[in-house]
């Protein structure tokens, strides 16, 4: 497919602002991008997308997600997670392997690679599971789960408690060049919670998750990464503690990556309205002042990009109150209009920062080739009306799961067109 995108807003790093811009497209890549300013180009047998007024941006990459397929498909499948994830305007997500079965065979792998090719209308890149049905107790075989596609290692939804497997881990991981994607958590310090240990909990007499609960497992595997020389990534960071930690390891030379969620950088505890659990996530909204330290780890690029964790569930399942029902929030498609409206509207980080930490930093975390917009990078592209207010109604979501805090906030910046691979895959139109 050839086409244009005419007159589209390019933002320009060097000047710190937008610039109008011409993108042709042929065969699935960036073929050239015009200065607008030398007139319209020649569109002759071109489809063309004008862009006018809007922001032309590489597409956006999500890192850490749930796509519920195999066996939850009453949450999510990778139809409906991928439909969702283009109308957010991502165009690459990485899935979690916490499936059921759990990805831990090449098999699975090989399922998820071609239900994406064929349901799916995004790029997907499947993580496998560190350890057999993430129990913890014996290693998925890496070599073959590499053959077969897996773009990384990670147990998510529970932490590795072992330490020995986790070093084994990271040891094979790194003979291989693959990382190892760390869910950081402490069994023995959260049973029974299911918020923060903070003002809230406190309130309703609930037990609270302490903050160590995850920095512990973070500094162990610090540790580990620096004996084992791995590519270790912190998913999910919540914790001034686990900030502090990461911020350490980097400066040493340690080869460490972090990962952090829209939800941990604009909410607190103290924004909890009541034992609704569409506020239940794990890691639980922390602290104020956790989420001042998240906001400047990613701020001084000790966190490195912006995941959205979606976490799709089932209404009946959320229903069941803050203390019963299961863990997440769904965050595809509020994920940029929250960090744009939060952050770029009022004047704390520039459009280029936000862009940056989803679309170039997240390619150069994971070495993708996508994640860019310039001549010869691959054709995966989102045009977003950052002057598009509009309130947030979890009922018009192209995603199954509904489970979301942000109901009726009103946000701009909304994603208008998804390209993949010169393709439009979805339009808000």
């Amino acid at each position: 497919m050839a086409a244009w995108i005419l007159n589209g807003l390019v933002w320009n790093e060097a000047t710190g602002e937008t610039e109008t811009k011409h993108i042709r497209i042929a065969d699935g890549v960036i073929a050239e991008i015009a200065d607008a300013s030398a007139g319209l180009p020649d569109t002759q047998g071109h489809d063309t997308i004008d862009a006018q007024g809007k922001l032309v941006s590489a597409g956006f990459i999500d890192m850490h997600v749930h796509l519920r397929e195999p066996g939850f498909e009453y949450k999510e499948d990778i139809a409906s997670g991928t439909r969702s994830a283009a109308a957010g305007g991502f165009t690459t997500i990485a899935c979690m392997p916490n499936t059921r079965p759990v990805t831990d065979t090449p098999d699975t792998v090989r399922f998820i690679l071609d239900k994406a090719a064929t349901a799916g209308i995004i790029n997907v890149l499947p993580y496998a599971a560190i350890t057999k049905n993430e129990l913890g107790r014996e290693l998925t075989d890496f070599a073959a789960l590499k053959e077969a596609g897996a773009v990384g290692f990670t147990d998510d939804g529970v932490g590795v408690q072992n330490a020995q497997m986790m070093k084994d881990a990271m040891k094979l991981a790194a003979s291989m060049s693959m990382p190892v994607i760390a869910h950081c958590e402490d069994d023995s310090l959260v049973v029974g919670a299911a918020v923060t240990e903070g003002k809230f909990a406190a309130a309703n007499g609930l037990k609270g998750i302490p903050n160590e609960s995850e920095a512990i497992h973070v500094g162990r595997d610090i540790l580990l990464a620096e004996a084992t020389g791995v590519h270790y990534h912190v998913c999910h960071v919540s914790t001034e503690q686990s900030v502090r930690l990461i911020r350490h390891a980097k400066q040493f030379g340690i080869n460490v990556t972090a990962e952090v969620c829209p939800h941990h950088l604009v909410l607190s505890d103290e924004d909890i309205p009541g034992m609704d659990a569409n506020w239940k996530m794990n890691p639980p909204l922390r602290t104020p002042r956790d989420v001042q330290a998240v906001i400047e780890g990613l701020e001084d690029g000790t966190i490195d990009i912006v995941v959205t964790d979606h976490a799709p569930h089932g209404a009946e399942e959320k229903a069941r109150g803050m203390q019963l029902a299961p863990f997440g929030i769904v965050g595809f498609e509020t994920a940029f209009p929250l960090l744009y409206t939060e952050f770029v509207r009022t004047g704390k980080w520039t459009l280029g920062f936000l862009l940056r930490r989803m679309t170039s930093d997240p390619a150069r975390v994971f070495g993708l080739a996508s994640g860019v917009l310039k001549a010869g990078a691959p054709a995966d592209i989102t045009i977003v009306d950052l002057e598009r207010e509009r309130e947030v109604d979890p009922e018009t979501f192209a995603s199954k799961g509904k489970n979301t805090p942000f109901g009726g906030w009103k946000l701009y910046g909304w994603p208008e067109t998804t390209l993949v691979g010169g393709k439009i895959v979805w339009t808000a139109h």
